[in-house]
């Protein structure tokens, strides 16, 4: 006969001899229903991300030289800081926790209810346009500007408080005047 067989294949690997003695076949199926089930895919997923479906807890972290590590601890509430307020010395303000809806004409709208506004810019990313949350208003005089943060700072305006203080100025425009 060939070394090739084109009949039926055999269940044993080339060269090993077939089994016998007491494995049988229905010996194995028993074997597999005594040892302990494995878990399907999405069990062992679960039970990565801490899913507590079988309510048991799991062992606490090891440290790296051994040590039980300590639990997370809550994160305490960052403390509001009040904003810098920058005193009005030119007729140039700052508006801060400004909506990001907020459009130039509502603000030139808001601000000419007090005086006269030159200008009003609203500070924006330059890839997508969208509002950074701050502006810059130009009134006519100081006096003016001095009015707008006494009446608008902590003014509700579209959903969010205002804060209104004077511009700081850099060193670009002190050395152009």
């Amino acid at each position: 006969m060939n070394s090739h067989s084109y009949g039926r294949r055999q269940r044993h690997g080339r060269g090993r001899p077939r089994r016998r003695g007491g494995r049988g076949r229905f010996q194995d199926q028993r074997e597999r229903q005594q040892a302990p089930k494995q878990k399907t895919f999405w069990q062992r997923v679960v039970e990565f991300f801490g899913g507590n479906g079988g309510g048991q807890r799991k062992p606490a972290p090891q440290g790296r030289n051994g040590q039980q590590q300590q639990p997370p601890r809550e994160r305490e509430p960052r403390p509001q800081r009040k904003p810098e307020s920058v005193e009005v010395t030119s007729p140039r303000l700052y508006v801060g926790n400004l909506s990001f809806d907020a459009t130039e004409s509502d603000l030139f709208e808001l601000f000419n209810g007090v005086g006269h506004v030159q200008n009003a810019e609203v500070v924006t990313y330059r890839h997508n346009q969208r509002s950074k949350g701050f502006a810059f208003v130009s009134m006519q005089t100081v006096d003016e500007a001095k009015r707008a943060v006494d009446e608008l700072h902590d003014k509700e305006f579209l959903g969010r408080k205002l804060v209104v203080s004077g511009a700081k100025s850099s060193d670009r425009e002190q050395s152009r005047e």
